[in-house]
Formats: structure tokens, sequence, C-alpha cells
């Protein structure tokens, strides 16, 4: 009945349909499903005239070509469309609605007995005939819309996305009566986004993809494709063989503790596997972060094996014993701590000796020369026992840095305390020399500056006098 051949659209630039071949036979639904942009509407418009189709391409109705025939004169061929958004007259009530969609010539003769069949397709029609259009709901006024492109007596109804904004009831007795219209003998070529609803009703499908068809196939066919299921049917496609679909391993169901024992059994068992959880999680963030200065070359995590291969989950003979070895772990800790916190002490101590070996040092330390003494400042913090230039702030020689840990280990806290604020004192009188200027002393005035002041005080006696 309906056959497209070679056809393609062109929207300046933009090639919408390119090659697009399709045929509808009589009482046959053929549903079109693409993604949005993928050029269903532009198919459907190409084919009642509304745009023009390029050169090369061919539309025959009935074995005649009507490729370039107007819009009007496709409808006199058999070819009505229901456009998206419905289009309707909203100002005019329902029967005039209906009347206008037998405009053409051939629906003029028998329009009394199309609008009795149209009532009986859809009874709400039939009680709403004298009512304002645009005061319907949207699924009235898409029965209206489907209702006048049948006054025009078609041999193809083509619809696009009739079920847009309608609520699941209205769809479904939309598609019903789409499927009744069907029955009469008229070929339906449905554009809609709800798949599953229109493959439901429809004999065969068409898919597009950018402008092109990328298959054709029974609706049948379609509805059980995985590509067409993944894509336009929300789901997973259901095969015959069960070997064939993913197997998804799940674990063992759990049964809830009946006693007090039981549950403090598990409980402890999901303690222990989130705690392997969350070593495991930091064993890998140390495996792929940076190490720090303190441990290169005395720790080297990258070497331990796969931390996320270690989580297994405890057997029920260590499950049984674990609450056994708690205490024991917990007292073997213990008896480790000092020794773990010795060990951390001396490689902090042989960091810090390292960084200064390597790193600038401070103003304090930096050889410059020796301030001279003011009278009020004390001989004893200048030459005391240690000086400032070539020791560090432990009052240890600078040359005797690989020998720092040891030497600083045989000093008390007393001396070490006094030793650094013997540094401290020296440190702070040589800055006072070199940057205060408060407390130095004045030079003496000169001569001039004397007898003037001599003068001064002449001539205040005189003045007493």
């Amino acid at each position: 009945m309906l056959e497209v051949s070679n056809l393609s659209v062109s929207y300046g630039r933009h090639r919408a349909l390119e090659g697009v071949s399709a045929r509808v036979d009589k009482g046959e639904i053929c549903v079109v499903l693409g993604a949005n942009g993928a050029g269903k509407s532009t198919l459907l418009k190409a084919i009642a005239g509304i745009v023009r189709a390029e050169t090369g391409s061919t539309v025959v109705m009935n074995d005649k070509p009507i490729t370039a025939l107007k819009p009007h004169r496709i409808v006199e061929e058999g070819i009505a469309l229901v456009p998206e958004g419905r289009g309707i007259f909203g100002d005019l009530t329902v029967a005039e609605n209906l009347r206008l969609g037998a405009f053409a010539a051939r629906a003029r003769a028998g329009e009394a007995e199309t609008l009795r069949r149209i009532y009986a397709l859809f009874p709400r029609l039939a009680e709403r005939k004298a009512q304002i259009a645009r005061t319907m709901s949207g699924g009235e006024q898409q029965m209206v819309a489907i209702g006048r492109a049948l006054m025009s007596k078609p041999d193809i109804l083509m619809l696009d996305e009739p079920s847009l904004g309608l609520s699941p009831l209205l769809s479904q007795e939309l598609f019903r009566a789409l499927a009744e219209v069907a029955k009469t003998g008229v070929g339906i070529l449905l554009v809609e986004q709800n798949a599953k609803q229109s493959l439901k009703i429809a004999e065969r499908g068409y898919l597009i993809e950018n402008g092109h068809v990328t298959g054709e196939n029974t609706a049948k066919a379609l509805m059980n494709d995985p590509a067409v299921v993944s894509a336009y049917l929300g789901g997973a496609a259901k095969t015959a063989s069960p070997a064939a679909a993913p197997q998804v391993l799940l674990p063992p169901s759990m049964r809830l503790p009946d006693s007090i024992e039981a549950m403090s059994q598990a409980i402890g068992d999901f303690a222990g596997r989130a705690g392997r959880i969350q070593q495991a999680f930091v064993r890998a963030l140390r495996r792929d972060g940076a190490l720090p200065s303190a441990f290169v070359g005395r720790y080297d995590p990258k070497a331990a094996a796969d931390p996320w291969a270690e989580i297994a989950e405890a057997s029920p003979s260590q499950a049984q014993t674990r609450a056994a070895t708690v205490s024991q772990d917990a007292r073997k800790l213990s008896d480790d701590a000092v020794a773990l916190a010795a060990r951390a002490s001396e490689r902090l101590v042989a960091h810090v000796v390292a960084s200064r070996l390597t790193a600038p040092r401070p103003s304090a330390f930096v050889a410059s020369p020796k301030p001279e003494p003011a009278s009020h400042q004390p001989q004893s913090a200048l030459n005391g026992s240690h000086g400032l230039i070539g020791h560090n702030s432990a009052g240890l020689a600078i040359d005797d840095e690989a020998q720092a840990p040891n030497r600083a280990a045989g000093l008390s806290i007393a001396e070490l305390v006094a030793r650094a604020a013997s540094i401290h004192a020296a440190h702070v009188t040589a800055q006072r020399g070199k940057r205060l200027t408060a407390y130095t002393i004045p030079a003496r005035p000169s001569p001039k500056a004397g007898k003037s002041e001599t003068a001064g005080k002449k001539r205040k006696k005189h003045k007493e006098a």
C-alpha cells in the first residue's frame, strides 16, 4: 500500500534522513523506534509532503508516486497525519474539529457514516461533542486529533508520539483504539516513545539511528532482541537458555542468631571482617601514595602482597577460637607498645638529624661576625661554654651530627634545658647587639651645643636677677 524508497531529507547542511526505505501494508501496524533526533518525525513529515524530499527519493501510495505532490493532494491519495502535539483547533467544539477532517473530496460522501463510526470508537467524544476542545484533558484531545484524521477516510494513518503526556491508563486505552482502527483495514505507521506498548499491538518495526534505518523485523523478534531491549525497553532480554544468562554469585542466605551467645559471635565476626577491610584499604592507599621521607629505604609497602587478597572470610574454626585469643593478643600488643614507641623515636631522631644535615640552617646557627659586647650586656652570656657558630639547637657540634642520638641520650633533661637556655640567651644578646639601637649609649654633644647650652643658662640667670 505505502512504500518508501531511498528517502533523503536535509535541513540546510544537516542531513536528517539518508536512504530510508520502509513499507506499510493494508491493516498493518508498523512502529518506528529511535532516539530523539534520529529522524522519526521527519520521516512522517516527508511522506505527508510537509517537508521536501531530496532528488532520488521515492514515495509510492497504491502504486502511484506521490513524492512531488502537495500535502492536501497527498491527503486525497489516502494518507493522514496526526502530528506531535495534536494540532487541534482549541476554540472549536469536538464536533466542529471532526467535521473539519472531512474536507477531502474522498471523505465528503460518507461523512455522517464516518462520524458515527468515530463516535463508536471513542464514546467519550460522543458524550462531549458540544464541548470546547481546549477544555478537555490531554487524552481526550488526542482522541479528537485521531478522530479528525480518520474523518478523511485514510488508507494509511500516521501518528507521531500519540501517547506523549498521557497517563498509563489513557495510553492503554489509546493503543486499544489504534488496534481497533487497524482491524478496519487502515494501515498505521506509528512513531512512539512507549516502545513496549507499541510493539505489543504492532506486526513489524523499524529502527532508525542518525537518519539511517539500522534494523527491520517483526515486533516479536524486536521485543526479544537484546539491543532493542537495552536501548528502548529498559531492561535485559529474557533468553530461552538459562546457561546464557549472566551468572551473579550471591552469598548464601544468613539465618539470624537465636541466642545471645550466637549473636555475640556473629557481631564479632562482622567486626573482625570490617577491621580487615579497613586495614586492607589503608594498606592499599599506602601502596598507591607517596612514601614519606622518614621511611624511604626502611619500609616499602609495594613489596608486600595484595592487601585485598588477604580479606578472605575467616573459617568457622577461626571464628570459634577468636574469642579465646582476644585477651592474649591485647596483652601482646601492650607488651610490644614500649618497643614500638622506642623504634618510632629512634626513626624520628634519625630523620631529624638527616634533615638538619641537608636542610638550610636557621639564622641563629649561620656563621656571622661576633658582636661587640655592650657595657650593660652580661659577659657570661657571650663567653659561655657554648657559642652560636658550629653547634646545633641541641648544643652538639655539627661535625658530630652522626653521633647526635648517642650523645643526646647521655644528657639529663635538666642539662639539655640549661644548655638550650644558654644558647637562646646568647642568640638574643647577639640579635640585640646587631639590630636594636634604643639601648645603645648616645654620643657626647658637640662643643657648639655645649656653648649654646651655657649661654642659655646665663640668659636665664640674668632674667631672674
